[in-house]
C-alpha cells in the first residue's frame, strides 16, 4: 500500500518561512510528476507548484507564489519538498502533496496519490 506522509506545517508570522516535506512509501517502482496543492477555507483546491520526474526536471508555479516558493524533490528518497518564503496571510490553507506513482499493485499504471493534508497558518 502506497502512503504519502506530509510534515512541516504550522503557524508562522507574515514574512516568515516554512518547509513542507512529503515522503512516499510502499512498493514503489516509479514516480513521475510530483506537486503541492492547497485549499483555503471556502475555496477550491488549487495547484501551488509542480515538478517533473528525473531527467530534464522542470517546475511550474502558481502566479501567486512565484518568486517566494520553491519545489524540489529527492528521487532516491521518494520525497518532495516545498520551501515557502515571505509568507502572507493569504497563503493560509491546508497543503496537500500529490504524485503519480507506479507501484507493485498498479503496474504498469501510474495512479494519482495524495498526502493527508497539512495546515499552514500565516498570522501575527
Amino acid at each position: 500500500q502506497v502512503r504519502m506522509v506530509e510534515s512541516g506545517g504550522g503557524l508562522v508570522q507574515p514574512g516568515g518561512s516554512l518547509r513542507l516535506s512529503c515522503a512516499a512509501s510502499g512498493n514503489i517502482f516509479s514516480i513521475n510528476a510530483m506537486g503541492w496543492y492547497r485549499q483555503a477555507p471556502g475555496k477550491e483546491r488549487e495547484l501551488v507548484a509542480a515538478i517533473t520526474s528525473s531527467g530534464s526536471t522542470s517546475t511550474n508555479y502558481a502566479d501567486s507564489v512565484k518568486g517566494r516558493f520553491t519545489i524540489s524533490r529527492d528521487n532516491a528518497k521518494n520525497m518532495v519538498y516545498l520551501k515557502m518564503n515571505s509568507l502572507k496571510p493569504e497563503d493560509t490553507a491546508v497543503y496537500y502533496c500529490n504524485a503519480g506513482i507506479q507501484d507493485k499493485g498498479s503496474w504498469p499504471r501510474y495512479l494519482e496519490r495524495w498526502g493527508q493534508g497539512n495546515l499552514v497558518t500565516v498570522s501575527s
